[in-house]
């Protein structure tokens, strides 16, 4: 069984290159991370319900893929992506890698072949997030579901003081961060991918320090 962790430096003094690395590259997690990772997947097994048998993709799952594979037991499929992923989470039929830079490396997913489709912490390390959403829409199949994770305002706060001031976070990827989302922020967004605003739930979690959201795609019918 691949290890939790890898050997190295601690993310919360580790200095590297966001664009050529992927989350928890070359590097153990600080308690902060693994607390948030611990909630992050109880919330998306919370929403998702259940996924046996079910086609995932976790967008951005980071170099050693926590939340992906907690759920792969369960999961028909997983398709991992991230600009680089761990060789020994990828030896399994289920799983497809594509390293890549998102939003671009998205179009290799063929549209309608994801049930579920994850993003946790993600979309604030983007320029493009519109354009990340509207391909997480567009893998969605008809019934899927798309969990979205990001910082929220209040969350800027208490990250970057845990970075910058008690050195218990990564600071570059503080450093990374394009933009923070309230529920009001990031409803917008979802709604110009394509979800309907009937088939959206968006909500504070992690204490207000987080927005969540659950987006449906619609079926043919529910969507006529």
């Amino acid at each position: 069984m691949l290890p939790l962790y890898a050997p190295g430096p601690s993310t919360a003094t580790m200095s590297r290159d966001i664009r050529n690395r992927a989350y928890g590259q070359g590097a153990t997690l600080s308690s902060v991370d693994s607390i948030g990772i611990w909630l992050s997947t109880r919330r998306i097994r919370a929403t998702a319900g259940s996924i046996t048998g079910k086609r995932l993709a976790d967008v951005g799952c980071g170099y050693h893929a926590f939340i992906a594979r907690s759920l792969l037991a369960d999961a028909a499929s997983m398709v991992l992506v991230d600009v680089a992923i761990n060789p020994l989470v990828t030896r399994t039929p289920k799983v497809r890698a594509l390293e890549g830079g998102i939003p671009g490396i998205l179009r290799d997913i063929p549209s309608a072949s994801i049930d579920v489709a994850i993003c946790n912490s993600v979309l604030e390390h983007l320029w493009e997030p519109l354009e990340a959403v509207r391909e997480i829409w567009r893998m969605l199949a008809p019934g899927g579901i798309a969990l979205i994770n990001v910082p929220s305002w209040k969350g800027k706060r208490y990250l970057e003081f845990s970075a910058f001031r008690l050195r218990m976070s990564p600071a570059d990827e503080m450093q990374d961060h394009k933009a923070y989302y309230d529920p009001r922020d990031l409803w917008p967004l979802l709604v110009r991918a394509g979800f309907k605003p009937r088939d959206i739930r968006c909500f504070r979690h992690k204490f207000g320090l987080n927005t969540f959201a659950a987006c449906h795609k619609a079926t043919a019918e529910a969507a006529a």
